[in-house]
């Protein structure tokens, strides 16, 4: 039998360091790169790797879990006596009908396909039912795979080739609702297609709008898989700026608010390599263009809008490890409410992690109870909030540990 080139790090029996090697090269990340996003350094990694340094602080082994983002604490520790899923929980219920609807081959002949303005008022209804919702996944999912034929149908059908752009439209709108369904769900490649699929009818619409929403999305895929698509993010949100911010004069609020949102995300990204001049010139950049909103207006795929920015500072922060900082931007975004259950339940989350940095535990555990009151599906997806749950788990502090213990039964990492 031939002897793979790569050992398998889920085969025992293969020690911490080894298997940190292999899962920090799968990524593509340096020792360098993977070090200064622990606030380590390279030769703290390499001296793991090699074996001159045990398994390190369990505080640490989330941390370096949470930015190889591996599926599973038993993939980086070996042990099989915590198989805490992180970025990827066991799937939502109707994760399988979604994918059987991306999947399936739609012929134009299948039935009538519906109008695209039928199609895009239940879009906008799906949108607003998500917002709406504790348990957004529930609602979108039980929606998806409908919405998602519908869509093909009416481009199969369309009788012109204005009919087509509109439903290219429309069918890329599905695929970008379908992503937020599909977030830290356990199956990268559905998300990827989706991703692709979503983008591609966008730029078929030749509709700015919808072009700058499906390339949101596809830059937030790329920087959630790792350093070494940060690059493509970035050429991402680059491209589409310079295709949008020409048309900003004369444009809708949907148009300047997508703009918005991905001059953030050009921050966001920077943040994720610890680029803090490029960080915060996007964030005043993207706070300029929320202020020519109207008062009140919230983007309802993104988010954007005056409202948002205070909470895009906290995770700014928080991404630059900027733990004081970030507690700073805390205490000013709770001036303005996010009109979105999920939406404000991610900007806890987000809370709870410069708490945590800051050295609050305490403080973190209680934001995350307001995350879960809001919306407890956001937070029993996020690996961020349950790497904090299971490290105060372990806590030496008697209440803090009944706390984390109590808050990590409810989101399913622990038994009662």
């Amino acid at each position: 039998m031939p002897v793979p080139a790569t050992p398998d790090p889920y085969a025992d029996p293969l020690a911490f360091g080894q298997r940190l090697r292999i899962l920090r090269t799968r990524r593509g990340v340096t020792r360098d790169q993977l070090g200064g996003l622990v606030a380590r350094g390279g030769a703290w990694v390499k001296a793991l790797e090699t074996g001159r340094l045990g398994i390190p602080r369990f505080d640490l082994v989330l941390r370096l879990a949470e930015v190889l983002r591996v599926r599973d604490l038993t993939e980086l520790t070996g042990d099989p006596s915590v198989p805490v899923p992180l970025f990827a929980g066991p799937g939502h219920p109707r994760l399988a009908a979604v994918r059987a609807a991306v999947d399936r081959l739609t012929f134009a002949g299948d039935r009538e396909a519906p109008p695209t303005a039928q199609l895009t008022a239940r879009l906008e209804r799906a949108w607003a039912a998500r917002h709406a919702s504790a348990h957004h996944r529930e609602v979108i999912g039980a929606r998806l795979p409908e919405l998602i034929h519908d869509a093909q149908l009416t481009v199969r059908q369309a009788a012109s080739a204005v009919e087509r752009r509109a439903a290219q439209s429309a069918l890329s709108e599905s695929y970008s609702l379908a992503q937020f369904f599909l977030a830290y769900q356990p199956d990268a490649a559905l998300l990827w297609r989706v991703a692709e699929r979503g983008l591609v009818a966008a730029q078929e619409s030749e509709h700015p709008h919808t072009i700058g929403v499906a390339a949101w999305l596809s830059a937030q895929a790329h920087r959630d898989a790792g350093p070494p698509h940060s690059d493509a993010a970035d050429a991402v949100t680059t491209a589409t700026l310079s295709y949008l911010e020409p048309l900003l004069p004369d444009a809708s609020p949907d148009l300047i608010a997508i703009t918005g949102a991905l001059t953030f995300e050009a921050g966001h990204t920077a943040a994720r390599r610890t680029d803090t001049g490029t960080a915060w010139r996007s964030w005043d950049r993207a706070r300029e263009i929320a202020s020519r909103l109207p008062e009140g207006y919230f983007h309802p795929v993104t988010s954007f809008g005056r409202a948002v920015m205070a909470a895009h500072a906290v995770t700014l922060a928080v991404e630059l490890r900027q733990g004081g900082e970030a507690v700073r931007q805390s205490a000013a975004s709770d001036a303005t409410p996010i009109p979105s259950r999920p939406r404000t339940a991610r900007h806890r989350i987000e809370e709870a992690r410069g708490y945590h940095l800051d050295g609050q535990p305490d403080v973190a555990l209680a934001v995350l109870e307001r995350a879960h009151e809001r919306a407890p599906e956001t937070i029993a997806y996020n690996g961020y909030a349950k790497a904090i749950v299971l490290e105060e788990a372990q806590s030496k502090h008697a209440a803090r540990r009944r706390r984390a213990s109590t808050l990590a039964v409810t989101l399913g990492l622990l038994a009662a």
